[in-house]
């Protein structure tokens, strides 16, 4: 089940990560994958040339600097 973790600290559950225009438009732009040990954050690869606010929750998360809304989920659920 993929999570939207979003930069103001909110939270949106069960986000559809179907394809990668869905992706796209939850994270603002282009992706990058962030590879955990067993999830993947999801993140705007531009963000901070954009000037995307640090996301607290992301950032604890991934253990380094996160901006913008990110996606959180498992290996398993990226096509």
């Amino acid at each position: 089940m993929a999570v939207l973790l979003k930069a103001d600290g909110s939270k949106q559950i069960d986000v559809d990560i179907s394809t990668l225009k869905k992706m796209q438009e939850f994270v603002g732009g282009y992706v990058e994958f962030v590879y955990l040990r067993d999830k993947v954050l999801i993140v705007n690869e531009e963000g901070l040339l954009y000037g995307f606010p640090r996301n607290n929750q992301a950032t604890e998360i991934a253990g380094h600097h996160i901006v913008g809304d990110a996606i959180l989920c498992g290996i398993n659920e990226i096509n």
